[in-house]
């Protein structure tokens, strides 16, 4: 049997904790330049893509939900107000602090559980080691990579380490 807690939560985290990072690398510019940073935070890649604000809360709110599914817990709700690097910064902080509250046992033996997510399209259906590998964790790694390409495009200055963490 996998070690389901480690293979869902340590990359969410991970990916979560460098999101912060990259906010506060975003924050850090938007001061040094002299301008308020919502003015990055509302920033689209392509006119047809939601706002550096919105990767911030989609990324948070599939990692949370994942682990809320999984364990049958309640995830808690943000009401998607958050514009201010601080405020997103503090909204990704409690988002990582509730997924680190979940026991591992409450998360360890999920893979084959059924997981239905009901959507105005249509449900999806998966089972936990599928939902995990093959729709949260690239959900979330699109939306963590798509609110560093919104900042880089925008001068901000971000490598691959900056990506990837500590």
């Amino acid at each position: 049997m996998t070690e389901m807690y480690n293979l869902a939560t340590l990359p969410l985290v991970r990916a979560l904790k460098s999101l912060r990072h990259i906010l506060n690398v975003g924050a850090k510019h938007a001061e040094e330049a002299g301008y308020d940073g919502e003015r990055l935070t509302s920033i689209r890649l392509a006119p047809d893509m939601l706002s550096l604000a919105h990767q911030v809360y989609i990324a948070g709110d599939i990692s949370k939900g994942a682990l809320a599914r999984l364990s049958e817990t309640k995830a808690p709700v943000y009401a998607d107000v958050e514009t201010s690097f601080p405020d997103l910064i503090s909204r990704l902080d409690n988002t990582i602090a509730f997924i680190e509250s979940i026991p591992e046992e409450d998360i360890n033996g999920t893979e084959e559980k059924d997981i239905v997510m009901e959507l105005r399209s249509g449900n999806l259906e998966f089972k936990g080691l599928d939902y995990i590998q093959t729709f949260v964790i690239p959900n979330v790694l699109f939306h963590v990579t798509t609110a560093y390409a919104i900042l880089r495009a925008n001068g901000v200055t971000l490598g691959k380490r900056d990506f990837f963490g500590s």
